[in-house]
């Protein structure tokens, strides 16, 4: 058994966070509450856990975190508190609350923490664009509705069904799952057809997990390559990266394939979606791209044909990154297309383009026995490719 922690500037939000911390206490939880705040000592005793040990945490000690302004002190309180939080290893579950300043203080160790570890923030700024808060993780945030300014019959409330919340979430007997190795799949709509056939079949052995890849999607799969939660990537969908090169809407960072780097895991990739560039609605479209070849997808999503010179820096990003996967790598190129989009009378249809981004990759990928490209005369979602991946697949965890 561990702890659930309380975090959050106890100087000036003591009185919310102590109500948090009792209720946690009178549910039965183990509670840790930890002070973050950055003007100094003085709120030592208010905590279990005083600022002044928290800021210690900080690469340069805590005369990096007590400068006296606020902007600077927020940020480099952040940083101890995340490298803080990671040196415990009794954390069942994590609260905090207050408004943008307590909210960027906590959330960042917070996302550090793995993937099903409750984390709840009673925040102002929950009621709005949360992204940067949450970005890939699972953070729950709650609306305070009300200031967190002292306590009232509507905080008591909201900050109560947080308090039950993170007890019952860290309390709760985790669910069963089958003792398979669980595989991280990248997916679109123009590729469900192909990631979806991959994972029915791959379901009889594996744990199989699609993500969107939405730009949170591929961090979120990558995080949980990060956190050692994933076997293997069947990452067919490496549409991200267009919206890095041309400045879309879902770009998942330069940091996009780092993850499984790093781990080693096996890696099957396609190029899913990378015919697309993605924005909002038509009016969102920047000016320069208005004369390019646009699809409204919904509504909400239109989407821009990418040019033969974009496949070209897009291949050269993803060249750079599958070189310095050091595990098993199969990359496979469908000559018949890279989305349903991209088949043979489709609005993206364009071999030229698809041509460049293969030839691109084939030149810059420095291929051997354990890293090979793969060109197959099919489009994405042809049940031919969906074979060859899951050929590929079981090739790159063969005795693993």
């Amino acid at each position: 058994m561990g702890s659930v922690y309380v975090a959050g500037t106890f100087d000036t939000k003591g009185d919310e966070l102590g109500y948090v911390a009792d209720l946690l206490r009178a549910d039965g939880s183990s509670v840790v509450t930890v002070d973050l705040s950055t003007a100094g000592a003085g709120s030592a005793a208010a905590a279990s856990i005083p600022s002044e040990s928290v800021a210690e945490h900080h690469p340069h000690g805590g005369a990096a975190v007590f400068t006296g302004e606020r902007g600077s002190a927020v940020t480099a309180m952040s940083e101890a508190f995340r490298r803080f939080l990671l040196s415990r290893d009794d954390v069942v579950g994590i609260l905090g609350a207050g408004g943008s300043g307590a909210t960027a203080l906590v959330t960042p160790a917070m996302r550090a923490l793995p993937v099903g570890v409750p984390k709840f923030v009673v925040s102002t700024v929950a009621s709005g664009d949360v992204s940067g808060y949450v970005d890939a993780s699972d953070i729950t945030m709650m609306p305070a509705v009300t200031d967190v300014a002292g306590l009232n019959r509507i905080s008591r409330r909201v900050l109560a069904n947080a308090a039950h919340a993170l007890h019952g979430a860290a309390n709760a007997i985790p669910p069963e799952v089958a003792d398979r190795h669980a595989v991280g799949l990248s997916m679109f709509g123009v590729t469900t057809p192909c990631v979806s056939a991959v994972a029915e079949e791959l379901a009889t052995e594996y744990d199989p997990l699609v993500f969107h890849a939405t730009g949170t999607g591929g961090r979120a799969m990558e995080k949980l390559a990060d956190d050692g939660l994933l076997y293997a990537l069947l990452d067919i969908t490496t549409t991200e990266v267009c919206d890095l090169v041309s400045g879309g809407v879902m770009s998942a960072g330069r940091e996009r394939l780092d993850a499984p780097a790093r781990a080693g895991l096996p890696y099957v990739g396609s190029c899913g979606a990378l015919d697309m560039v993605n924005f909002g609605a038509p009016d969102t479209v920047p000016a320069r791209y208005r004369d390019r070849l646009l699809y409204e997808h919904n509504p909400q999503v239109t989407l821009m044909r990418t040019t033969p010179e974009e496949c070209e820096a897009i291949g050269l990003f993803l060249a750079d990154k599958l070189n310095a996967l050091p595990g098993r790598v199969r990359f496979l190129l469908p000559e018949g297309g890279v989305s349903a989009l991209d088949a043979a009378g489709n609005p993206f249809h364009d071999p030229e383009a698809d041509e460049v981004l293969f030839d691109t990759l084939e030149r810059n990928v420095v291929q051997h026995e354990q890293r090979r490209l793969v060109r197959l005369p099919h489009n994405i979602n042809d049940s031919r490719f969906v074979r060859a991946l899951l050929d590929a697949f079981h090739e790159v965890v063969a005795d693993e």
